[in-house]
């Protein structure tokens, strides 16, 4: 075991760099308005944290619904059968009285924020040639905000499906001309190498950085059968006139600074270490925070030797040139479909006496990076540790992976015989033989085997577990980090392709789950939770169970047993107040898929007592925000699918 030599992770010329950037006067972050939501994330720091203090732990349960929005997406497929939206995810935002949205579809609208009334539609109309968007299908996770700092002018941007970066006026939702091509800038162009549109789309908001906005893309990574692919590279244009300003690769190219990590060329021709989530700026540094993915494949890296970056990193970007500042890998070699899915908090914490401006990113993995964000290194040591080894030929190995010393996992991490269900003998012994007969046990970072050579590792956190797209919030008071996870698990094996194919080996299907005793799960609770990190001590401050669990289970049934957390479904990104953590969850019901939880809750955000829900229509999708209108707190949430029952909830008191 040893410690990281970071600072060899840093270009030359750095530490000159990041004192200019430290050393300058300014104001920090451009503010949002008290009562409004401009971003993702509310601010480009991606916080999640309102100051509005109306909506409390004494009323929080008496939340009505002021109005309701019906996504434009439900008219779409009640006249299309073709077409099969999935989960209503947006985000919303507010700016000047209006509420910004996305549906599934692609569509946008902006909504009178006291009424729901829509003040102006825009549908590019892309179900008319399109059956369903690659990789995740019809799903749209929300819109950016812009305002000209030498006009009146405001913008909404949105890149989308049909891969087009588009501007419309806030205020009217008219296209701008002389933006790109008559309104529209084509995502596809400007790459410098081949892609292949067929397996790319857009879905996630854009990063608005001063006068700059900055995309990432989603790149289909199933069904993969040739070792080239598209990269993901990240580029920026100017907000005005749709220019591009500059393009980052993601995986280098030629002589740029990462390209021996690649062996044999292989940065040539491999793909995807695209950022598919949202990022995080820092205005007063000039930084945007790049997350990316894993390369292509998931699971399989034969084909690209070597640590691979700026895989599964994160990357400091210069906002005015494209130009690298400082990295981060969290994955060597990635072969877990560890990417990263969601963007990173900017926070200021004093850690020892010493104020730091710190970055923290969570993961799948469930482990929590915080960096310094002005120079990337760690706030506490992340440690090189030696990681199982697999046994895939022709298979590349990292023999050590990076693990945070603090703060602690928020989830579960790897697998042992200690962690199987237990709530009656009967059950524990129905899970003990599925393991001995399907699979094995095994900590974090084992790998992937061949089929029928052994018994598969028993993956966890899984692919879709740890943290997910809807990311973790910042308390700005306090210097706690809040963030939401899930306790999943999958068995990956891969197989030999076959001629034509240039991969070497797949995963078929991709990531089997592996259901526990009787549909339960495998393991023990809780299945998904809730957890305060403090990151002025590195240490967690409180974790909570979030849902109840599977308790209707007829196995269940006569158990006195503790709240559970989970019961499937979603749950939602936190969103802070000044004393509420505010949670969406969306559970299923074992016996009635249908039905289940579907509600809105707050926490004490100090203590982590569960203060009361409020029952939602259907089941939420997107992360909840909150805005002030003619002095009037709203609880906004996106529910339902983007079919019959989608629609944008506004909360608010009596």
């Amino acid at each position: 075991m040893h410690t990281v030599p970071w600072l060899q992770y840093f270009s030359f010329g750095i530490k000159l760099i990041v004192t200019i950037a430290v050393a300058q006067s300014a104001a920090g972050q451009t503010p949002v308005p008290e009562g409004e939501w401009h971003h993702f994330g509310r601010d480009v720091a991606n916080t999640k944290y309102s100051p509005l203090d109306q909506i409390t732990a004494e009323n929080f349960t008496e939340l009505e619904i002021a109005w309701r929005w019906t996504s434009l997406s439900r008219s779409v497929t009640e006249e299309n059968d073709r077409i099969r939206p999935g989960t209503f995810k947006s985000s919303p935002l507010m700016a000047d009285g209006l509420v910004y949205v996305s549906t599934a579809l692609g569509q946008a609208a902006a909504l009178d924020a006291g009424t729901g009334e829509p003040v102006w539609t825009y549908d590019p109309r892309i179900y008319d040639y399109m059956d369903r968007p690659p990789n995740v299908g019809w799903h749209h996770r929300g819109l950016s905000y812009w305002e000209d700092d030498e006009s009146d002018d405001a913008r909404i941007f949105m890149s989308n499906h049909d891969l087009k970066l588009v501007a419309l006026n806030a205020r009217t939702g008219a296209l701008y001309p002389d933006f790109g091509n008559n309104g529209y800038v084509d995502l596809t162009q400007g790459y410098g190498r081949d892609i292949d549109t067929s397996r790319m789309t857009y879905s996630s908001p854009v990063a608005v950085a001063g006068n700059t906005i900055i995309t990432g893309s989603i790149i289909q990574d199933t069904n993969i059968r040739l070792r080239k692919a598209s990269p993901g590279d990240v580029r920026a244009y100017d907000a005005r006139t749709g220019e591009m300003k500059w393009i980052f690769h993601t995986i280098p190219q030629g002589d740029e600074f990462g390209v021996d990590s690649w062996q044999n060329e292989s940065w040539r021709y491999s793909g995807h270490t695209n950022v598919w989530s949202y990022m995080a700026v820092d205005e007063e540094l000039g930084y945007v925070y790049l997350p990316t993915g894993t390369p292509s494949n998931d699971w399989y890296g034969g084909m690209r030797p070597g640590n691979n970056l700026f895989a599964e990193s994160i990357v400091a970007v210069d906002i005015e040139t494209g130009q690298r500042v400082w990295h981060f890998q969290a994955v060597h070699h990635g072969l877990w479909d560890w990417d990263f899915p969601t963007g990173p908090n900017l926070l200021d914490v004093t850690v020892d006496g010493r104020e730091v401006k710190a970055l923290a990113q969570v993961s799948k993995q469930a482990f929590t990076y915080v960096l310094d964000r002005a120079t990337g290194e760690p706030i506490w040591p992340i440690e090189e540790r030696p990681v199982p080894q697999g046994n895939v030929p022709g298979e590349w190995y990292s023999a050590t992976q990076p693990f945070p010393t603090k703060p602690p996992p928020f989830d579960r991490q790897g697998i042992a015989i200690e962690d199987v269900i237990d709530f009656t003998p009967e059950l524990r012994a129905e899970a003990l033989e599925l393991v001995n007969t399907r699979a094995r046990f095994g900590p974090l970072f084992s790998p992937p085997v061949l089929r029928g050579a052994e018994k598969p590792f028993i993956q966890v956190p899984g692919a879709g577990g740890g943290a997910n797209w809807q990311g973790a919030a910042v308390d700005v008071e306090s210097g706690q980090l809040f963030v939401s996870s899930s306790s999943t698990l999958i068995v990956v094996e891969v197989i030999e392709y076959e001629a034509p194919a240039t991969i070497g080996y797949f995963t078929d299907p991709w990531g089997v789950g592996m259901p526990g005793p009787q549909g339960l799960p495998l393991f023990k609770p809780p299945y998904k939770r809730v957890t305060a990190l403090d990151l002025n001590r590195g240490d967690r401050a409180w974790m909570q169970p979030h849902g109840d669990g599977p308790r209707n289970h007829p196995a269940l049934a006569d158990l006195n047993l503790p709240p559970l957390g989970g019961g499937g479904g979603i749950s939602s990104g936190p969103l802070v107040t000044p004393t509420l953590l505010i949670m969406n969850h969306g559970g299923r019901d074992y016996e009635d898929q249908a039905a289940g939880t579907r509600t809105i809750s707050a926490y004490d955000k100090d203590s982590g007592e569960h203060l009361g829900a409020v029952d939602l229509p259907a089941v939420p999708g997107g992360n909840p925000v909150t805005y002030l209108h003619e002095g009037k707190q709203y609880l906004v949430v996106a529910v339902g699918s983007g079919g019959s029952d989608a629609e944008l909830l506004a909360l608010t008191l009596p």
